[in-house]
């Protein structure tokens, strides 16, 4: 078969932004014909389009957060603060040892001691001469401190490169240059290193220099005489690990075929005359690196950061064997800039301005502590101060931003171990009392509340949810598909008075739509109907987002004990352009516990499992609730949060139709309902398979009480049969209520069940929890505190000792 010539205005396609049109294909005779394509079986009528889907398809779970300390790892073993230094981004480099920090930018060598000051106790600049007559309009380029075999020297004495090809040593305690080899390089200096009593130097043209010095003698810049090695020409990447230097070049990946890996890496063994570098690829296709480092506790493997947000993992092999890339982890949306193994952790710097903190251990890897360091901006650089272990008594870890500030971090983590102790203590220091909450979910498949009569279970449905607890203290009613979806014209409205939707006051004005109206009057009316007169509730929270609604009672007695009552919404349906998909989030702190709510609708289709992840995992790590700041516990949140994230958070309540299916034919699915066979479909739940084989799943840590009612989808209107329609969709449980707790014995679930009002497709569901919040005593837990405080420093002092040992093993010291 051929298909008919187009006449030329037909070729002429239009280009729509930066989407090419799709292509075309003739097909001669005898040739085979393309397969047919694939079309969704089983799909429902809200399931994504094929766009939608690829969109979601491109969202990596990375490595789990929800477990992260935000909380800043400061350090206080300087007299004066950094903030006051000054690191123009990508045209300056900066060396630090103890108090000591050296930034050379431009035709300036700044020294600062932060011991004594927090400006510069040294100046000095080529334009006036400082280093030399002969040596005027210097452009300096790179800078670091020189080994020395006088412990008490270290730190005093700073080698400095320049674009000229100079290097200068400069003697940090008279303030004086001491040595310069003119032109040594022929070209600008653009690495520099430290390694045991050697410096290495390396120019853009691949010449490296390689200096060492006699046993038992300080290296001299102006007679030494260096070993000459050659590596590629302009390294974007250098860095001695392991005792060799390994470089990567960005310009090196251009010459890659398509398809294949890249890019590549080089390694040299500087220090051994007529070795040959060895070439390396990546076992998949990787942006360029960008940074590399060793960890103390995986001796045999090299961590190289790229662009893109990987990281490759390579075993270093020996004499006679190259090293081999054994692993490709994604850790990041964003690229990898920065890496430097700490202690036990991997630590990375993002575009973002994050560092975070991986635990490799654990497979896949999970982020243990995650802070904002620069400002939302790139972290350029991070390195640990080797030196500060036996000048300051700490491990310094200095990052570089392209906020073009340089901060110091405690490389051991040490308030996070401190904040941990005082958990395991918290009830030396806090009284608590129980509060109970009910949970209402529905998928109200635009059903107005109008329309709950006929039967009982419709008529009395409202009533008797609110009565199967005792006069609740919290109650959350949160619906799904309020409005009718398929209808462009309401959501469109919706979309439009997105945030609109409230008066100052909370309740809902008038420009919102006639159905969330209607379900928010109707509401109200049957809380002050079915609870005491005596006992009267306030809403706290009412929102929408396009189908979802969200409302939240509290008793008035407890609604004087709440606090940073707050409330956001996360779109992710159209790639988080639009909230047919979504969630709302409700929060508030009860006396010193924070608690949070979210009513979310998750991407539909019986196969779509990875793309209600990604859903969760945007949802349940969102960041965009407002930040009520940081205190000693008082606030109520957790990790070091400040509120402004869902996993800030003590407490968290997930509900909403998560849409997660079973995993079985709807005839095998629908006999095991008829027989009574539940335990036999939960093992087939989608969502309890993920928490429990999914190890990178971001609500593997939530809770779920016993599945003991049958799936509450998808029936006919009406009535107790399930879906007849031509798709005839399998039966299950899409509508759930989750939850999670810092201290899990803190949440007792009372009941968890579904009701049989039946005006929707979906069955509503309803869950009732028993809630421990605490009350911290300030005093008793500052006591505590400094117990804690004076453990911590006995158990520093061994981890010094440990890292201290890897850096001399290493040749670092």
């Amino acid at each position: 078969m051929e298909t008919e010539p187009q006449s030329p205005a037909l070729l002429e396609r239009k280009q729509f932004g930066n989407h090419l049109p799709p292509p075309t294909r003739t097909i001669a005779p005898g040739d085979k014909l393309p397969p047919p394509r694939r079309v969704s079986s089983g799909s429902d009528s809200s399931d994504e389009s094929d766009e939608e889907e690829d969109l979601k398809l491109k969202i990596d779970l990375l490595p789990d957060a929800s477990r992260a300390s935000r909380r800043l790892p400061l350090i206080d073993c300087h007299n004066y603060s950094e903030f006051n230094i000054h690191v123009p981004a990508y045209s300056a480099a900066c060396a630090v040892s103890a108090h000591m920090v050296a930034v050379v930018t431009g035709h300036q060598l700044r020294v600062y001691d932060l011991s004594l000051s927090e400006s510069p106790v040294m100046n000095l600049d080529s334009k006036r001469g400082d280093f030399g007559p002969k040596f005027k309009d210097l452009k300096l380029t790179c800078v670091e401190f020189r080994p020395t075999v006088d412990d008490a020297d270290h730190g005093a004495l700073l080698w400095v490169g320049t674009k000229e090809g100079h290097l200068l040593e400069v003697n940090l305690r008279p303030g004086t240059v001491t040595a310069i080899r003119p032109v040594i390089h022929a070209h600008s200096v653009v690495h520099m290193f430290r390694y045991g009593q050697s410096m290495i130097s390396m120019d853009d043209t691949g010449k490296t220099l390689v200096f060492t010095a006699p046993p038992g003698a300080d290296l001299d810049l102006a007679t030494q005489v260096p070993r000459v090695t050659r590596v590629s020409e302009k390294q974007d990447f250098a860095r001695m690990l392991g005792g060799r230097l390994w470089t990567s070049s960005r310009d090196s990946s251009k010459d890659l075929s398509a398809g294949s890996r890249g890019p590549y890496i080089r390694v040299y063994d500087v220090f051994t005359p007529g070795s040959v570098g060895r070439s390396l690829l990546p076992t998949q296709h990787l942006g360029a690196v960008s940074a590399g480092t060793m960890l103390a506790s995986d001796l045999g493997r090299v961590y190289l950061g790229h662009e893109g947000g990987h990281i490759s993992v390579w075993e270093t092999g020996d004499g006679d064997t190259p090293p081999q890339c054994v692993e490709v982890v994604k850790i990041s949306s964003s690229d990898v800039l920065s890496l430097e193994g700490v202690n036990d952790r991997l630590w990375a710097g993002t575009r973002k301005g994050t560092i975070s903190a991986y635990d490799i251990t654990s497979k896949p890897w999970t982020v243990t502590n995650c802070w904002m360091a620069h400002q939302n901006l790139p972290v350029l650089r991070l390195m640990v101060d080797t030196w500060s272990m036996e000048k300051l008594d700490r491990l310094v870890v200095y990052s570089v931003g392209r906020d073009e500030r340089l901060r110091f971090w405690d490389g051991l983590l040490g308030i996070d171990w401190i904040e941990q102790e005082l958990l395991k203590r918290e009830t030396e220091f806090c009284t608590y009392r129980n509060v109970t909450a009910l949970i209402v979910s529905w998928n109200l498949d635009s059903a107005k509340p109008d329309a709950l009569n006929g039967a009982a279970e419709n008529i009395n449905f409202l009533q008797d949810v609110l009565r199967s607890m005792d006069r609740p203290d919290i109650i959350v009613f949160g619906f799904q598909e309020m409005i009718d979806l398929e209808s462009r014209k309401m959501a469109a409205k919706t979309v439009l008075l997105g945030g609109k939707n409230k008066s100052s006051d909370g309740s809902l004005s008038q420009k919102v739509t006639t159905a969330y109206k209607k379900w928010y009057d109707r509401l109200t009316h049957t809380v002050r109907l079915a609870m005491p007169v005596d006992e009267p509730y306030t809403v706290i929270h009412t929102e929408s987002l396009v189908g979802l609604f969200s409302c939240v009672f509290v008793k008035n007695t407890e609604r004087i004990k709440l606090d940073h009552a707050s409330l956001t919404t996360v779109k992710r349906g159209m790639g988080g352009r639009y909230g047919n998909k979504g969630a709302i989030i409700s929060r508030f702190v009860i006396d010193d516990t924070s608690a949070c709510f979210i009513n979310c609708h998750l991407a539909a289709g019986q196969r779509h499992v990875r793309q209600r992840n990604a859903d969760a995992a945007a949802i349940v790590e969102d960041d965009s609730l407002p930040a009520e700041g940081v205190g000693e516990g008082a606030a109520g949140y957790i990790n070091g949060g400040d509120g402004s994230m869902v996993l800030d958070h003590e407490i968290v309540f997930l509900q909403g139709d998560m849409n997660y299916r079973i995993d079985q034919r709807r005839e095998a699915v629908i006999a095991s309902i008829r027989a009574g066979e539940l335990p036999s479909l939960v093992v087939h739940d989608q969502l309890r398979k993920e928490m429990k084989f999914n190890r990178s799943f971001r609500l593997r840590e939530f809770l779920e009480g016993p599945l003991d009612f049958i799936p509450t989808y998808k029936y006919d209107r009406r009535s107790d049969e399930f879906d007849s329609s031509e798709k005839a969709r399998a039966p299950a449980w899409c509508d759930r209520v989750l939850w999670r707790s810092q201290v899990p014995a803190r949440v007792e679930q009372v009941h968890y069940r579904r009701w049989e009002a039946n005006v929707s497709d979906h069955r509503p569901i309803s869950a009732g929890f028993r809630i421990s919040v605490k009350s911290i005593h300030r005093d008793s837990r500052e006591r505590v505190k400094v117990e804690v405080k004076a453990r911590w420093q006995a158990v520093e002092q061994s981890l010094l000792g440990a890292a201290r040992q890897y850096y001399i093993d290493q040749q670092l010291i």
